[in-house]
């Protein structure tokens, strides 16, 4: 996913611009500071500074790689925060079963707008404008 940084940070590559992408950021929401695997803001809404060190903006897309440990808590814990607080889109990466899953955020409920697989060629919110070829991320 390391491919969506730079088209979409600086405007290279397809991409639209105007984002700010992070890997591993500290995140509050309400009193719960969660570490998503990656996140994005649009630049407009991210924060320039804090008094502290995480971040206070809920994030514009959020990307959770999952694992064995890892999966209950990001699917039953961590996906509802994401939506309660207003996360707009949500990737689930499972690298074990080579499947990426797209939510978007609709009237408070989190939507599946599709599950792609293998060696799949995405095209997935909010990144529309670049064409992700899956297999890149699997170690096969």
């Amino acid at each position: 996913m390391g491919e969506i940084i730079p088209p979409y940070d600086v405007g290279r590559g397809g991409g639209s611009g105007g984002w700010v992408i992070l890997m591993v950021p500290d995140i509050a929401l309400g009193k719960k500071i969660l570490i998503p695997d990656l996140a994005g803001w649009k630049k407009e809404g991210f924060p320039l500074q804090e008094p502290h060190d995480w971040i206070s903006v809920v994030p514009d897309w959020v990307c959770e790689v999952l694992s064995a440990a890892s999966a209950v808590r990001d699917r039953a814990v961590k996906m509802p925060l994401y939506g309660r607080y207003g996360a707009k889109h949500l990737w689930l990466l499972d690298p074990d079963l080579h499947t990426l899953e797209v939510f978007v955020l609709e009237n408070g409920r989190w939507v599946l707008v599709g599950v792609f697989a293998q060696s799949a060629k995405v095209r997935a919110e909010p990144f529309v404008e670049l064409e992700s070829d899956l297999s890149a991320l699997w170690l096969v």
